[in-house]
């Protein structure tokens, strides 16, 4: 097996911003059996539940550390009233889910099914409202049902439906792909009603709203100006305008055309590597954003978020088009670490990412297969591996590795990746090869403190193809890895292909 040699220094004391836990955020839409069937069965359901919720799903997720969950949508939030998932469940009224699947949506899973939810999991709520085809009232009601303490409509309305005590609801979005789904807007347009929403989204007692006006899709920097001016001014140094607190953009990584994404599963060693010089190019659209958003807030208050991010295949054969259920690879979770490689160094201005999905849908952590059997996909484990990043404080990492890279189509792909931070006492090293052949002899060169005892986990497998099913739910999964070892002045880990590898040690 060849071998690419190369070299990374790290300053283990020149300490960088604060890696938000929110970069490790989820997304749950109501589509296909993301919602039910995946979070949700109901209270007669024979699989463990509490309260309707599959508690084998949130036993699993827990183990993630997830920061924050996005719902209802997606798409789906603004065709979604919430109103009509309150109350008793047998009386809430029914409606078409018309951009998933054309399939009936009974509503058993609403505003306080998803609070549940969020308690279990220990995750912060992100609510996605409905701009497209609902009210300003509808939204500022939906804030004071959920936020308000003491006597108020909404808050009487809350508590007639079995909770006294409000919920605390950081993060609300408003809207959601205005410029498609969400109403088809003018950037202008929708500028405005963000100014508009915003301003009734109002804090409630102690609850202090995050919002987060429906931003770009892609590389559209025009859209991130018209909403960056309305709260600043170009080249300007005043504080910018509260009306909300973050800007969203959404990317999605493809082999393909969006006609033809391509298999999940079965792909050439040309997809592999065009896949991921696609998710490469996330990096370039966040500096992209960030480069306009200076523009007009050089001192970094406004949030870039991520809030849709992740791979999207051909949906599996035999599924429901609308579904946009799909197996989850070794390649997949290449992309995903590559992702979080780009996340951790743009830790300055990109505050939140939400992966879609989580359960069952696109790029899921976990999928249930005919049998409710539960299987953590390869991208799980990058999650899961990766936890101790979150509120980390980052570190630099400076590759030097000439000989990794491979010519893709017109372009090149850098095929290794790396990220670091350290936290109470311990510094925590990512590291992936995403070269499908050969492997990469990495000398780690720390220095400003000493690192002690390493200990090191891998994930990979005998091909990029690999993916985890019920009779087989281990063939990708994490183990403590013996490539890594302590040399003078740092470490070297030998990462074999296709690997994703961790490594923490102690610092005096």
């Amino acid at each position: 097996m060849p071998e690419k040699l190369g070299t990374a220094v790290i300053n283990l004391d020149l300490e960088g911003p604060v890696i938000s836990r929110h970069l490790y955020g989820h997304f749950a839409e109501h589509l296909g059996r993301c919602i039910y069937g995946g979070f949700w069965v109901g209270e007669d359901s024979d699989i463990p539940n509490e309260g309707g919720i599959r508690l084998d799903v949130v036993e699993a997720l827990r183990k993630l550390n997830v920061p924050n969950l996005r719902w209802p949508g997606g798409c789906f939030a603004d065709e979604y009233h919430w109103q009509d998932g309150i109350g008793p469940r047998a009386e809430r009224p029914r409606m078409v889910n018309t951009h998933w699947g054309d399939v009936e949506e009974n509503n058993h899973f609403g505003t306080h099914e998803f609070m549940a939810l969020c308690e279990l999991l220990g995750a912060d709520p992100y609510i996605s409202g409905n701009v497209g085809s609902g009210t300003v009232k509808e939204m500022s009601d939906w804030v004071e049902y959920l936020t308000r303490p003491g006597d108020s409509p909404m808050a009487r309305l809350r508590r007639g439906n079995g909770r006294d005590e409000p919920w605390r609801v950081p993060f609300w979005g408003l809207g959601n792909e205005t410029w498609g789904c969400g109403g088809n807007m003018r950037a202008e347009h929708y500028a405005d009603l963000a100014r508009q929403y915003a301003t009734y989204c109002r804090d409630h007692g102690d609850n202090t709203l995050y919002r987060i006006a429906a931003g770009a899709s892609d590389d559209d920097y025009a859209w991130t100006e018209t909403l960056m001016k309305q709260i600043s001014c170009f080249g300007c140094e005043a504080t910018p305008r509260n009306f909300f607190q973050g800007v969203s953009f959404h990317y999605y990584t493809i082999a393909g055309t969006w006609e033809a994404k391509g298999s999940a599963t079965e792909f050439t060693a040309d997809e592999y590597y065009r896949t991921l010089v696609r998710a490469q190019r996330v990096d370039r659209l966040i500096s992209g954003h960030s480069a306009v958003m200076d523009c007009y807030d050089p001192g970094r208050k406004v949030g870039l978020v991520l809030d849709e991010w992740g791979t999207w295949w051909d949906v599996e054969p035999g599924t429901n088009p609308g579904f946009l259920h799909q197996q989850n690879t070794l390649r997949d979770a290449m992309v995903a670490g590559l992702h979080f490689d780009i996340f951790h160094r743009h830790a300055e201005r990109l505050f939140m990412a939400n992966i879609a999905q989580t359960v069952n849908v696109l790029q899921a952590m976990v999928l249930t297969d005919d049998r409710e059997r539960l299987i953590l996909t390869p991208t799980y484990h990058v999650f899961e591996m990766n936890k101790g990043h979150q509120d980390a404080t980052s570190l630099a990492v400076h590759l030097r590795a000439p000989d990794a890279k491979r010519t893709v189509g017109d372009g090149e792909l850098e095929t290794l990746s790396a990220s670091a931070s350290v936290r109470d006492g311990r510094v925590l090293i990512s590291l992936t090869n995403l070269d499908a052949e050969d492997s990469v002899a990495l000398t780690l060169d720390l220095r400003g403190r000493t690192a002690g005892e390493p200990a090191a986990r891998i994930l990979t497998a005998e091909r990029p193809q690999a993916f985890n099913t019920g009779d087989a739910p281990d063939t990708v999964a994490p183990r403590a890895f013996d490539g890594v070892e302590r040399v003078p002045g740092g470490l070297r880990a030998v990462l074999p292909p296709h690997s994703f590898v961790t490594i923490e040690a102690p610092l005096s």
